[in-house]
């Protein structure tokens, strides 16, 4: 993943951003940004995330791939050099000179002046002379079983016996094994790289055991090499960046190759500031504690601190990689890939810098934040563009509402208010109708609310029966105001009616069942299910001089029963309706709810206008519904203790069947049954008139005219209205 790739990236996720702030902006919901916002940050830190995972994991194996070249190069270079002094070492001429040496070296009395004037010296010297010129060698030595120098190219290493670094890889080749010593210091006065002489420079031999005609081995021939120019000429031939390098180490974490940042280490000190002073041999990879590039310097002994974490790793044999960070022995934060060479006893470390190797991670990343950064600034621009809008809007409504005029209507006074709406009486501005006008709550207006505000207007303007609430209008103002206008009624929903007068007589029940049944017959011959009549939803009124006229209410959960378009509407209430008056398959969320849940509920209000009490009651909801799915409901007779019209009883027994089979067919069928009870038509027109008059003087004084609207609580989720339920 290039960083090209990831900015194209994040170019089209933000371009899709703005372009849905444009769209939110438009509909005003100011909400959305900042959720898209939240979200937008979440998606950033998982692109940030993966992007970085990627980048790390890019960069582990190029760490674990120059480590691997540099291993790879430097195993061939060793190789060569080991089958070089093999070869040199199985010449004829050789071996034949080393004998030789070899008994002189054999005589008790012999001394480094005998072997350094033995006829065999010259020749073995220009013998392996020819090998030192032409593979670039900077001298020999050849040592006896006891580790004796009898032969070497400075004079001052014969007769010298297990000096310090050849006795390290002396053995292995005197046990029959070439081998290639990883560097140390030398014990005599030699020319650095530089040209200047002193004793301590790094030196290193390939070297091969010399075997006898038997072959058994009888010495030991080396080849020096210059570790500051071949070995470490051949750990530089892969870097990565400015601040890469790869570097040997032994067991001590001792570098055994030159570091690239001499110059650094003799201004932090860790090698002498003169010109001579180099790291090969003298400085151990260990962590400082800080940074001493940036002026940090350790408390403690530098013996006394511990290795870095590729080295503390690569001494115990290890191989790996770290990418996370770490001090290297300048106290840099770096990563590192590096592995330990068994054969050779030494290891390799590939290391960079991690602010450079991370380089390419830290500009997308700012790319990124940057890109990030102005969204969220974006976002809350239209955040504030949006609550100012939504506030000037807001204002507009309630200063429309203050002046009392909604479109064509002019309000006059409050008459009911819910969770969702607000009913105003008022009139028509040309035709001075009485109207009762509700309105959806502009603090809470949206597009759930409105959907389901115009889908109860549409579903009720459907209905003309007479014993239907009737919408006049629906509309919006310019303000944003939705309302619909329907008729006032003069009158008490049925609940308050119970409450004030007690149990109706059962003439009066089967009057005002009769007329609800005419309503719910044209709503189920069109296809809708009212879903919620209970008796707050249900208003008797003085209408054209007639009294105790039935007016059904809210129909703002009515549902079509062959549509499922509605179902977005509904799908949010799991159980539709008023639990007093549901019916067994609502409560149970069954699909399969007709008109008879209609009837059913009706049969709850036929049973709570005769007794004055419900069917069921409970001290939950669970308890209500199970009794509604399980329970017998008590004869109304039984209730009240007293006989009931028999017909009119066991008619509204039988709405109340836990079964949809069992109840009437339909309204009419309903109806029809109730015109055939014995109490039917004793409730007359004029004893209507006569308790209306009655409850008039009680509420208003003798004489006075009924006005009483009745408002009770309304709401779009089974409250009601009892002019209009909101």
């Amino acid at each position: 993943m290039n960083k090209s790739h990831v900015e194209a990236v994040l170019s089209q996720s933000f371009t899709r951003s703005f372009t849905l702030a444009a769209l939110l902006l438009r509909r005003q919901l100011w909400v959305w940004p900042l959720i898209a916002a939240g979200l937008l940050a979440a998606i950033g830190l998982w692109v940030r995330w993966k992007v970085e995972a990627a980048m790390t994991e890019k960069l582990a194996a190029e760490l674990q791939a120059v480590r691997d070249a540099e291993v790879a190069g430097l195993d061939i270079w060793l190789k060569a050099q080991k089958s070089n002094a093999i070869s040199a070492a199985r010449s004829p001429d050789v071996k034949k000179l080393v004998g030789e040496l070899l008994a002189i070296a054999a005589r008790p009395d012999s001394t480094a002046l005998d072997l350094g004037k033995a006829p065999a010296t010259a020749r073995l010297d220009k013998v392996l002379k020819t090998w030192t010129v032409e593979h670039g060698y900077s001298g020999y030595m050849v040592a006896d079983s006891h580790q004796r120098l009898i032969a070497s190219y400075a004079v001052e290493l014969l007769d010298k016996k297990n000096l310090p670094g050849y006795s390290e890889f002396l053995p292995e080749v005197l046990a029959g094994n070439a081998t290639v010593s990883h560097p140390f210091p030398s014990v005599i006065v030699l020319t650095d790289a530089a040209g200047r002489a002193s004793v301590g420079v790094p030196t290193m031999y390939a070297a091969a055991p010399v075997m006898d005609a038997d072959g058994k081995v009888v010495a030991a021939l080396g080849f020096r090499l210059k570790p500051e120019t071949d070995f470490t000429r051949i750990l530089s031939v892969a870097t990565m960046g400015e601040s890469g390098e790869t570097y040997a180490v032994n067991r001590d974490g001792l570098l055994l190759s030159e570091s690239r940042f001499d110059g650094d280490l003799k201004k932090i000190g860790l090698i002498p500031d003169r010109p001579e002073s180099q790291s090969i041999l003298n400085v151990e990879a260990r962590d400082p504690g800080g940074n001493m590039m940036d002026g940090f310097r350790p408390t403690q002994e530098r013996s006394q601190l511990a290795l870095t974490t590729p080295v503390a790793a690569a001494v115990t044999g290890s191989e790996g990689v770290n990418v996370t960070g770490y001090r290297d022995y300048r106290g840099v934060l770096s990563v590192a890939a590096w592995t330990w060479l068994d054969k050779y006893d030494f290891g390799v470390v590939t290391e960079t810098d991690k602010g450079e190797a991370y380089a390419p991670f830290y500009i997308v990343r700012s790319v990124f934040w940057g890109m990030f950064g102005l969204l969220v600034v974006s976002a809350g621009a239209i955040f504030v563009f949006t609550v100012f809008v939504s506030r000037l809007n807001q204002q507009a409504q309630q200063a429309a509402l203050k002046a009392q005029q909604l479109g064509q209507y002019k309000l006059e006074s409050k008459i009911g208010q819910g969770g969702m709406g607000v009913v105003y009486r008022g009139h028509h501005a040309m035709l001075r109708r009485p109207t009762a006008i509700k309105l959806l709550d502009v603090e809470k207006t949206t597009e759930t609310s409105i959907a389901r505000f115009e889908r109860e207007v549409r579903l009720t303007s459907q209905l003309s029966h007479p014993n239907t609430i009737s919408i006049y209008d629906f509309g919006r103002t310019p303000e944003g105001i939705f309302y619909y206008a329907m008729e006032l009624l003069d009158g008490i929903n049925l609940e308050k009616l119970v409450d004030e007068a007690g149990p109706l007589p059962e003439g009066r029940v089967i009057h005002l069942l009769t007329q609800l049944c005419g309503s719910l017959h044209e709503a189920h011959g069109l296809g809708l299910i009212h879903r919620d009549v209970k008796p707050a939803n249900i208003m008797t009124c003085r209408l054209c001089g007639m009294f105790d006229v039935a007016k059904l209410l809210d129909f703002g959960l009515v549902k079509a029963v062959d549509a499922k378009r509605e179902a977005g509407l509904t799908a949010a209430n799991a159980v539709m309706g008023t639990p007093l008056y549901m019916s067994p398959e609502t409560v149970t969320g069954s699909e399969n709810v007709d008109a008879r849940s209609d009837l059913y509920s009706l049969g709850c209000v036929g049973y709570f206008l005769l007794t004055g009490s419900t069917v069921f009651s409970g001290d939950s909801l669970g308890e209500v519904f199970r009794k509604h799915t399980t329970a017998s409901p008590v004869a109304p007779s039984q209730r009240l203790k007293q006989a009931v019209d028999p017909a009119l009883e066991a008619l509204i027994l039988r709405c109340l069947a836990k079964q949809p089979a069992e109840r009437p067919g339909s309204a009419e069928e309903l109806a029809e049954a109730l015109s055939r009870c014995e109490s039917a038509g004793t409730w007359t027109p004029a004893a209507a008139r006569v308790w209306w008059i009655e409850r008039t003087s009680k509420a208003t004084g003798e004489g006075a005219a009924f006005q009483d609207t009745s408002i009770g609580p309304i709401g779009d989720e089974g409250q009601c209205l009892s002019t209009v339920a909101p």
